[in-house]
């Protein structure tokens, strides 16, 4: 027994690693244009729903598009009726690719590793070294799958596990449960679905319980973006809960007629497994079209669940503990931890922003304003920690980590004085003027402070992991970032010689704004370049080769 559990442990881990490596592979490589597309076609609830089908095949990952999906909500680019639909969207789109991922394509496993292989080492271009590795990754997940197959094949020989599953197919309840608590556990309904399905396949789970189990499984995934959003503002909340009460609500029904009606499981294909698997995606696109007309009805009814945010004052506790100023390196972990909130902070300011140039609230910018009051405070007692600890006696690294710090946290207080002293005012005066950019100039401001906010969060991620390959994407974007600047003051210019009112009365904002931007993504890339150049991955000016 030990043995068959190390390796359906094994097969399970690479089944979770494989689906994660293609996601990386798509958001290194895609996520921009993804982006963009999802926000620019998400105007209509059946085409979010569309996009969100898309783009979760895209990332093999429906919680993928959920979380980007509260990113867009929370920064007021996306209506939280387009939100839902999305959001369903993305759950049938995870569940085409386990139809894909289960047709007979596992002769493509050498072929898949051979290119992937080959594209990742020898490509220099980044689209196509991350094509590789997506290659990769489809591969490795059909080979996870023969693996589970195969760990799996002894236990049909097995008495005790014979009855457990047995059990299982009896008590579709359990088995729902069951199935609910692995997709949380695993954070990730594809492979959840995937495994039960190849569970079927072997005729470990009768059909009942196999069903049951994916019932569960979206019961489960509809659940991880439930939590995932618990502290982001209420329309983005809204939305999980809306899409929890729909996939959620939709699957405890068909469980219930399940119960009451097994035999229906005969009409959806011809192996056990077809079955299950079919059910999956006849459940998904149910629920998508049916919920369609209802999602206003549902969103009232989140909106009564999840309430409007309280501004509360609770007194900030500081990492940075005078005490520990005595052990440089305990110091340097302080410091750092205060750092990391610092950036979060701006973060926080930043993806509401801009949806003030559309919608002026003035709740969400003074919200903004207190929050660079607090940037500033975090800014100057990590300051005046870092000089007290260049007091001490320190190694040379550890001097030269105190000064990378002091440098971040100036480059993050600049970024915090962008958002609250520029795009608030901008905002605020377009407000007052009763003033309104362009169709065409908005578009373009909104892809470019999703740009920014992207490489914000990436710039949290190196801050927190000081993964180098982060790092490198980091300044890769911020080259393209600055490509994408020049397009968009050739294109307003364009505006303008061709007489667009709009575009006239805004264009000395739109140029504001545009600058703001860029140097809010200066400054938060700038938690890239201490990491590159210890690991020596800077020329003087840039990237190396």
């Amino acid at each position: 027994m030990i043995y068959f559990l190390i390796d359906l442990a094994g097969a399970v881990a690479l089944l979770l690693w494989a689906v994660r490596l293609i996601r990386t592979g798509v958001e290194r490589a895609f996520m921009a244009s993804l982006r963009q597309f999802l926000r620019r076609t998400a105007g209509t609830r059946i085409s979010a729903m569309a996009a969100g089908t898309g783009a979760a095949m895209l990332l093999q990952s429906s919680t993928a598009v959920a979380i980007l999906t509260a990113g867009f909500a929370a920064s007021g680019t996306l209506a939280a009726i387009s939100g839902v639909a999305l959001v369903l969207g993305a759950d049938l789109g995870s569940s085409i690719v386990a139809q894909i991922l289960l047709s007979p394509i596992h002769v493509l496993v050498p072929a898949l590793l051979v290119i992937g292989v080959t594209l990742f080492l020898k490509s220099k271009a980044r689209r196509p070294r991350q094509a590789g590795r997506i290659l990769v990754g489809l591969a490795l997940v059909l080979l996870s799958l023969g693996l589970i197959g195969e760990a799996t094949a002894p236990l049909r020989e097995s008495a005790l596990v014979n009855a457990v599953l047995t059990r299982l197919g009896s008590d579709l309840v359990s088995a729902f449960v069951l199935g609910a608590l692995l997709t949380w556990a695993m954070h990730s309904s594809i492979a959840a679905v995937l495994m039960f399905v190849t569970f079927a396949g072997q005729g470990l789970l009768p059909g009942p319980g196999a069903a049951a189990m994916v019932l569960g499984a979206n019961l489960g995934g509809a659940i991880i973006p439930v939590m995932l959003t618990l502290s982001a503002d209420p329309i983005p909340r809204r939305i999980m809960v809306s899409n929890f009460v729909l996939r959620g609500g939709g699957a405890m029904l068909v469980l219930l007629g399940l119960i009451f009606y097994p035999q229906a499981l005969d009409f959806l294909g011809g192996t056990m497994a077809r079955r299950v698997i079919n059910l999956h995606l006849v459940f998904n696109l149910g629920v998508a079209i049916l919920s369609l007309p209802l999602i206003p009805s549902v969103l009232r009814l989140a909106g009564a669940v999840v309430a409007d945010r309280k501004e509360m004052s609770p007194t900030r506790i500081s990492a940075l503990d005078q005490k520990g100023l005595g052990d440089p390196g305990h110091a340097l972990g302080n410091a750092a931890r205060e750092l990391l909130r610092m950036g979060e902070s701006v973060f926080e300011m930043l993806q509401p922003a801009l949806g003030l140039f559309v919608h002026w609230d003035p709740e969400i910018a003074a919200r903004i304003k207190r929050t660079e009051n607090e940037v500033d405070r975090m800014h100057y007692e990590i300051k005046l920690y870092v000089a007290r600890l260049n007091e001490t006696r320190l190694s040379t690294e550890q001097s030269r980590r105190a000064m990378e710090i002091a440098m971040v946290a100036n480059h993050l207080e600049d970024a915090g004085d962008q958002i609250s002293t520029n795009l608030v005012d901008l905002a605020q005066r377009i407000h007052e003027r009763g003033l309104t950019f362009s169709e065409e100039g908005l578009r373009e401001l909104t892809d470019f402070h999703d740009r920014v906010a992207s490489n914000a969060r990436v710039a949290l991620n190196v801050l927190m992991s000081g993964e180098i390959d982060d790092a490198r994407q980091l300044v890769e974007e911020k080259d393209r970032t600055r490509a994408a600047e020049a397009e968009l003051q050739a294109a307003h210019l364009a505006r303008l010689r061709a007489n667009n009112s709009a575009s006239i009365e805004t264009t000395n904002i739109h140029q504001e704004t545009v600058r703001a931007l860029k140097q809010i993504n200066t400054d938060m890339t700038y938690v890239a370049y201490p990491i590159l150049e210890q690991a020596g991955d800077l020329r003087a000016t840039r990237l190396t080769g």
